[in-house]
């Protein structure tokens, strides 16, 4: 008889409290001690980027004299490592059977503690099979997290974590972190925008499909007066509702002022030797 392994009983699991994800966060909000608990458990020393989908970007970052795209970030990252497992499907859109979206474009994870981790969750792989991941991740339409994520270490059951680097890629249905408005803000806060994006409205181009309204994960735009509007402390700069609208209504403009040190600083986030 086959024995059932922790990472498969973590996966049953987790399907099975999916879609009460957001009831689970919100109690976060309610109580003191259970938000203590949550974040020790399962957020504990956190720091996540979001990094926007680049296939339809209105300005390239210019950096030392070429053309730089925010993905590029991740790739860096990704080239300086040589520990690498793809996970064979994304664990947010098979639990919610997503239909819009590929399910097998799982997430990328870095570092020694990658080399733990079962074969049945993902292969080990090399620099150009990562970096051909997260180009198929941005022609899908999917937007990128890249950070230190506990949660990972916590159902794949394996240490330590600071040895794992975590990249996921997102749509706007199924995302774990759809979850950032219900949680309380000293949790939320873990996860940050790309310091230098910056999402722009254009109004004479607004046809108020309300399409933006249904894409962003972190209920940042709204539609106030008749007009659409965009809190700017929530948006995390996905980029997911520029690439959504027809009309030229939003787009996404970049500076290359800290681009280095946020590429040195999530190079930074895990420990390559353990």
């Amino acid at each position: 008889m086959k024995r059932i392994s922790f990472a498969e009983i973590s996966i049953f699991v987790l399907k099975y409290i999916f879609n009460w994800r957001f009831w689970i966060a919100e109690i976060t909000k309610k109580s003191k001690a259970y938000k203590k608990f949550i974040d020790k458990m399962l957020f504990e020393d956190d720091e996540i980027v979001v990094i926007p989908n680049t296939i339809n970007i209105n300005k390239k970052i210019e950096s030392e004299g070429s053309e730089f795209l925010p993905t590029e970030i991740i790739k860096d990252v990704i080239k300086r490592c040589d520990d690498i497992v793809i996970m064979d499907t994304c664990l947010c859109r098979t639990s919610n059977d997503c239909k819009d979206y590929p399910q097998d474009i799982g997430c990328i994870f870095l570092g020694p503690t990658s080399k733990k981790i079962p074969r049945s969750i993902g292969k080990k792989a090399t620099v150009e099979e990562a970096l051909a991941q997260v180009d198929k991740a941005d022609a899908a339409g999917l937007s990128h997290i890249i950070g230190r994520n506990k949660i990972d270490t916590v159902w794949m059951n394996v240490r330590p974590g600071k040895g794992l680097l975590t990249i996921c890629h997102c749509c706007p249905c199924c995302c774990l972190w759809k979850v950032y408005p219900n949680l309380d803000s000293d949790i939320s806060d873990k996860l940050e925008k790309l310091d230098g994006v910056q999402v722009k409205l254009h109004d004479d181009n607004c046809k108020k499909c309300k399409k933006c309204l249904d894409m962003c994960m972190f209920k940042a735009i709204s539609m106030e007066d008749g007009k659409i509007t965009i809190d700017t402390d929530n948006c995390k700069g996905c980029g997911l509702c520029a690439n959504s609208c027809k009309f030229d209504a939003i787009s996404i403009e970049y500076s290359d002022k800290t681009i280095e040190n946020v590429v040195n600083r999530i190079d930074n986030l895990y420990e390559k030797e353990l």
